[in-house]
């Protein structure tokens, strides 16, 4: 709308034409020396004539402490704490898989005991009123269980014997016992029923491994994303600094104006609700610029050296980036994704243990066999029999007792079958059954955590594909929104436009520079994300 404002000149009754002459030619007189001090204002006080390098000066000026993304990405993998906690998970997996491993190791034993009696003999024939027996016991071997249920136990047992009786033949007495036995289990046990704890545990390892790779991927992304999305808001605070700038400089010209009456009083007041706004802006800006780099420190757990508040980005986004076809893609980052890897090792350690529950389910009917040999040896004495005296021919030492069984001079041998049965079954069924849920849980998680996968490799390889265009569009929207603010601001100079459509044009201008600084952005955090899921294998130049 097209606004005229003149000045009203004052009227004089004068009684002659020509005082009314002298009178017209003062105020025109004094027109013509205050135009151009009214006019001599910047031609276009809310325009950017070069947005970039003003917006670059403006940028300079803001206080931070510097910081690339490079030195964000590698003090976020020393001190993020969900790497730390991903890393102690990663240590007591692998602590969980030593342990089970160990229940498969060797096992030495040794038992030593020693006893006495004394036991009163109304028997003739045992040598004494009160019969008296020291013992000395030791139990020596190994023993291993093997993955598939068999348990193997070799073992030496000796006994030393002395007694008071007469009619002992051997004092002291050494027996030894060599013995070689097998269990092996049919039923419950077997195979799995024993090992399934160390398989699930080498799949919760492997489990813990990819979910530690995927928590230094997803601290990188996010300290990546945060690092763009401040430098967005510092360069949306420095836009909104220039137009806060530019307001004061417009409501200054525009009360010049006022005064010179060529504007009126209502211009004046629409200067100032946009300069008000836009201080009102400023500190929303600073606030959001405040808050991300608070972000950007908790992650990468340091915050800012020196006196500065926060953060200053030196790392500038990459505007292009290298992109395969989707449908190569996908099936290839599918392979790789460790968060997909986390939730299949899980279905498989799942798997393992309901297969475990399936044989600990039945009763438990064992295989038992031995082999050994006896050897008896011992100080010989004489004992007299009916007039006769009879002598031991064990006579020897407690090695001569230990190599007789060694060499199975008397051997001995058994086989059998154990069978223990529990009525009903319900325990062992009972956790069959709640493993079985487990594993169908786990494997659903898996199918969510694929469909996921795949929805953002699609939404951040489309981000991608779009990201010139989008910087276009953006870039022709700035560059439209400095013209139409240069336009408008020649017409407001020439009076065939007001402030007020001079002040929606240049908050135009403000959204139209934030557009292009999240599209500037938005590129980057999208391929910050598509590394993560493919595992780090997009990678776009940096300018550092």
């Amino acid at each position: 709308m097209k606004m005229t404002y003149c000045t009203q000149l004052p009227h004089f009754s004068a009684t002659s034409s020509r005082s009314r002459l002298l009178t017209l030619g003062f105020w025109i007189f004094i027109l013509w020396l205050a135009l151009p001090q009214i006019l001599r204002a910047a031609p276009t006080p809310l325009v950017i004539t070069n947005p970039d390098s003003v917006l670059a000066a403006t940028l300079k000026q803001l206080q931070g402490a510097p910081l690339s993304l490079q030195q964000a990405k590698e003090l976020a993998l020393r001190q993020a704490t969900t790497v730390r906690a991903a890393e102690a998970a990663l240590r007591a997996a692998g602590g969980t898989v030593r342990r089970e491993r160990g229940a498969f190791d060797p096992e030495l034993f040794a038992e030593l005991s020693k006893s006495g009696r004394d036991l009163p003999s109304a028997s003739p024939f045992a040598g004494a009123d009160v019969l008296t027996q020291d013992e000395f016991r030791t139990s020596t071997g190994v023993r291993i269980t093997l993955p598939l249920g068999t348990s193997i136990a070799a073992s030496m047992n000796t006994i030393k014997t002395e007694t008071n009786s007469a009619f002992a033949t051997l004092n002291p007495q050494y027996q030894a016992e060599g013995l070689l036995q097998i269990t092996q289990p049919l039923l419950k046990g077997f195979g799995a029923g024993t090992s399934s704890d160390l398989s699930s545990s080498k799949r919760e390892l492997e489990a813990a491994q990819a979910a530690y790779e995927d928590a230094v991927l997803a601290v990188t992304a996010t300290v990546e994303q945060t690092y763009w999305d401040l430098y967005a808001a510092e360069r949306d605070l420095a836009v909104q600094i220039l137009i806060r700038d530019q307001s004061q400089s417009f409501l200054n010209e525009t009360r010049l104006r006022s005064e010179a009456g060529l504007v009126g009083p209502n211009q004046v007041a629409n200067a100032r609700v946009f300069l008000a706004e836009q201080e009102q802006a400023v500190l929303d800006r600073e606030e959001n610029l405040d808050r991300i780099s608070d972000q950007l420190a908790s992650l990468i757990g340091e915050r800012p050296q020196g006196n500065n508040g926060r953060f200053h980005p030196q790392s500038e986004p990459a505007a292009d980036f290298p992109l395969d076809d989707i449908e190569q893609l996908v099936p290839a980052a599918l392979e790789t994704n460790r968060s997909l890897k986390v939730a299949a090792d899980l279905v498989a350690a799942a798997r393992a243990r309901e297969q475990g529950a399936r044989w600990n389910a039945l009763p438990t009917l064992d295989l038992v066999g031995a082999i050994g040999g006896v050897g008896l040896a011992g100080d010989a004495q004489p004992v007299v029999l009916s007039g006769d005296t009879v002598r031991s021919s064990f006579d020897g030492s407690f090695g001569d007792a230990y190599s007789a069984a060694l060499q199975r001079d008397n051997p001995t041998w058994s086989i059998g079958l154990r069978l223990s049965y529990p009525i009903g079954l319900r325990s062992g069924a009972g956790e069959r059954d709640r493993l079985r849920g487990e594993t169908a849980r786990a494997e659903q998680q898996y199918l969510a955590v694929r469909r996921t996968v795949e929805e953002d490799l699609r939404r951040s390889h489309r981000e991608l594909a779009h990201a010139r265009k989008r910087l276009e569009v953006a870039r022709d929207g700035v560059d439209a929104s400095v013209e139409q603010v240069r336009i408008g601001t020649l017409e407001y100079n020439a009076g065939r436009t007001t402030a007020f459509e001079l002040v929606r044009l240049a908050a135009d201008l403000a959204a139209a520079q934030q557009r292009y600084s999240q599209a500037l952005v938005r590129a980057a955090k999208a391929a910050a994300a598509l590394k993560r899921l493919t595992t780090g294998t997009i990678e776009g130049p940096l300018s550092e």
